[in-house]
């Protein structure tokens, strides 16, 4: 095996190598990093920011960018909240108007992009303050506590599976169904890898850019739902900043910012890295302010290892047009 083959191989499963090098690290240096109950309480707490990384790498194979998921985590479980308070719902109907109230928000969201042509990082970086100021304004910046149901909804577990997770895992599966099996799932990578050859192919270019924008608050929405659900309660500044994480969970996992490439297993493999570093580091006794700088440096690594795919699949395009024209 020759040293180009080594290199394409290395960035063809980068996520999973960089994954087994921060397991390895950690696991070597800090006693009971690698235990059972250490590892379990990752995957939990991963698993609101996995299942919004999986609804935005949606977003992200469209060549598309969704920087309003912080605040839909925050508004869309809030009105769920006070449905629950003041229509007597359940938790399971607390959840679907929590989803419900997350897919209108990336209508709302798809109508400015695909009707009105503007461009996706202005629409959703006023999402982000509006969605945002709109919870503020109702709450009135106090915090809403939400009723003691959710928390035991929370605490639940399916066969010994904290709920949390269970939540996450079907995300995934379902998600990966989408994009791997089925048309629509295939229409999503075409537009991503070449959207004027997509769109001669008789695709309909606004028809999935709507949907992969409702598909992505929708997961924001119970991302924040089931974060909510382990600590019974939304303040002000629920979901702030979460966006980053969630995208660059996205990208960890092998999600191009350039689209066309990434995976729901990739995403929620991002998401779970980005836990352990912040475990790791905390087990490893870190000092609290230098945390953030070793996780940049993680997430930088993501990026550069997405720019030399991206210069890579450009080379192979661009021997390919040659060898074509060769060929004629």
């Amino acid at each position: 095996m020759n040293t180009q083959t080594l290199a394409r191989l290395a960035l063809r499963h980068a996520t999973w190598l960089i994954f087994a090098a921060v397991v390895l690290l950690f696991g070597i240096g800090a006693d009971g990093f690698l235990t059972a109950e250490s590892l379990g309480n990752i995957i939990k707490q991963a698993s609101f920011i996995g299942i919004a990384a999986v609804g935005i790498t949606f977003v992200l194979l469209t060549r598309g960018i969704d920087l309003s998921v912080g605040s839909v985590m925050y508004l869309a479980p809030l009105l769920a909240g006070l449905a629950m308070r003041e229509f007597g719902l359940g938790v399971g109907l607390g959840f679907v108007v929590a989803a419900l109230a997350g897919i209108a928000m990336g209508a709302a969201n798809a109508f400015f992009i695909v009707r009105l042509g503007i461009a996706p990082f202005i629409v959703t970086l006023a999402s982000l303050f509006f969605f945002r100021g709109a919870g503020t304004w109702m709450t009135s910046s106090r915090q809403f506590d939400f009723p003691p149901e959710m928390l035991e909804f929370g605490l639940s577990s399916v066969l010994g599976v904290p709920l949390p997770v269970v939540v996450f895992a079907l995300t995934v599966i379902a998600a990966h169904i989408t994009l791997a099996r089925t048309s629509f799932g295939r229409q999503i990578y075409a537009l991503g890898a070449d959207p004027e050859a997509a769109r001669k192919a008789g695709i309909r270019k606004g028809w999935v850019e709507a949907a992969v924008y409702m598909i992505s608050s929708g997961a924001a929405a119970i991302a924040g739902f089931v974060l909510i659900a382990q600590i019974g309660r939304l303040d002000v500044a629920f979901g702030e900043g979460r966006e980053f994480d969630v995208i660059a969970a996205a990208v960890l996992g092998g999600a191009s910012l350039f689209g066309g490439v990434g995976t729901a297993i990739g995403a929620a493999v991002g998401a779970t890295l980005i836990q352990t570093v912040k475990t790791g580091l905390i087990f490893l006794g870190i000092n609290l302010y230098l945390q953030p700088i070793a996780l940049g440096l993680v997430i930088f690594v993501a990026v550069l290892i997405d720019g030399l795919r991206s210069l890579r699949v450009q080379r192979m395009q661009r021997r390919a047009i040659r060898a074509h024209t060769g060929a004629d």
